[in-house]
């Protein structure tokens, strides 16, 4: 298991399978790995993931979260201090863009978990084990995920 005490980023989609009950496996393992970010006050994210969370959530989930559960969710989750997109951050994803070929979104989570100090970014979106620059990305529903332990 990695050793870890840096702050994890977690994209949308990781959130979204918390609360999807039409895949139990990937709920489960969303749901671990989120209690844990929870439990180490290790979780990241950005206005970004909030948006697309709340989107997805109430309006392309079956069955989705009401209005007011998901703005629960929302709202607690802002103590993971999310990251705004800045003049240099979106400089950060013009690069990543180019150097990596990843969509511009992708590029945006990726300058985002940059500027939090994340060394790891949690998405099923990304390859698994893929570095760019400084952080890795986990796919917590890869078969080799485990969570991490703390040093």
């Amino acid at each position: 298991m990695p050793c870890m005490t840096a702050p994890i980023f977690v994209d949308t989609n990781v959130l979204v399978y918390s609360r999807d009950a039409r895949d139990t496996a990937k709920q489960k393992r969303a749901h671990d790995a989120l209690s844990f970010l929870w439990r180490t006050k290790l979780g990241r994210l950005s206005f970004q993931v909030l948006n697309e969370y709340y989107v997805t959530v109430t309006k392309k989930l079956k069955p989705g979260l009401d209005r007011d559960s998901a703005r629960a969710d929302v709202r607690d989750l802002l103590a993971w201090k999310p990251q705004t997109h800045t003049d240099s951050s979106l400089k950060l994803a013009f690069d990543i863009e180019s150097r990596y070929s990843v969509s511009w979104w992708d590029s945006l989570i990726l300058s985002s978990a940059m500027e939090a100090s994340c060394d790891t970014v949690y998405s099923e979106d990304l390859q698994h084990g893929m570095r760019f620059g400084g952080v890795t990305v986990i796919n917590p529903f890869h078969l080799e995920f485990s969570l991490p332990t703390l040093s």
